[in-house]
């Protein structure tokens, strides 16, 4: 049976773009399931599954519904014990609860504030009022304001990197020879910006760039056939 991820768009249904989306893509993929990505919006997000999450990804399978990417991972693995493992076992569990924990308090804040208005222009346009009185809700501030960093603090948003650029010149992933969820964690970061930003938040000859184009090459090049946003 087919697995339904709902996945989050904007304007154009055929481009998803959350980070936490794609990490339950690229771990669907990872083990070999068959999924079908539904199109949600932002405003769309309250009566999927009957409002069973606030927030996506949500899965079915068959009978069984889960929300949130990590849990939906651990879920994928124990279900599916037989095809290639997320984890790797409980380390592997301990690890990617770190990784998770580093790229959100790292690597988002910085992405989510200097992508913030092409994320913005990304929405539809029943969309755009939602986006920009939630974030500024959150942010405390109008977009533009939030987005004007981006130039400034470009320099130590790349050297805040060296940790995971240092570890890479060990192993081609976070997750040794293969990639495992960590991979997948800190990958959907770049991919959310990849689609809705035309911004060069790393140098082509980062060896966190290498590492990206790496994982864009996984599954069938699975995440490179939604194209990155081109340059106005």
């Amino acid at each position: 049976m087919t697995i339904l991820l709902y996945d989050l768009v904007g304007r154009d249904p055929a481009r998803p773009y959350s980070p936490h989306c794609w990490k339950t893509a690229m771990s669907l993929a990872h083990k070999g399931l068959d999924f079908h990505s539904v199109p949600t919006t932002f405003i769309e997000v309250p009566n999927v599954e009957g409002g069973v999450s606030k927030t996506i990804p949500v899965i079915r399978d068959g009978e069984t519904v889960v929300a949130d990417s990590f849990q939906i991972a651990l879920y994928l693995d124990e279900a599916y014990p037989d095809r290639p493992t997320l984890f790797g076992g409980e380390g592997g569990k301990a690890m990617a609860r770190f990784i998770e924990r580093w790229s959100q308090l790292t690597i988002h804040p910085y992405l989510g504030a200097a992508a913030l208005m092409d994320i913005f222009a990304y929405q539809d346009n029943d969309n755009l009022a939602y986006f920009r009185e939630s974030r500024e809700a959150r942010f405390g501030k109008k977009l533009e304001d939030v987005s004007a960093i981006r130039d400034a603090g470009l320099a130590a948003f790349r050297a805040s990197l060296e940790p995971l650029r240092s570890m890479l010149g060990y192993q081609p992933f976070i997750g040794g020879k293969g990639p495992l969820f960590a991979d997948y964690i800190v990958f959907g970061a770049f991919q959310w910006v990849r689609v809705t930003s035309p911004y060069p938040y790393l140098a082509s000859d980062d060896p966190v760039a290498e590492w990206f184009e790496r994982c864009l090459d996984l599954h069938g090049g699975l995440a490179r056939k939604v194209t990155a946003e081109a340059a106005a």
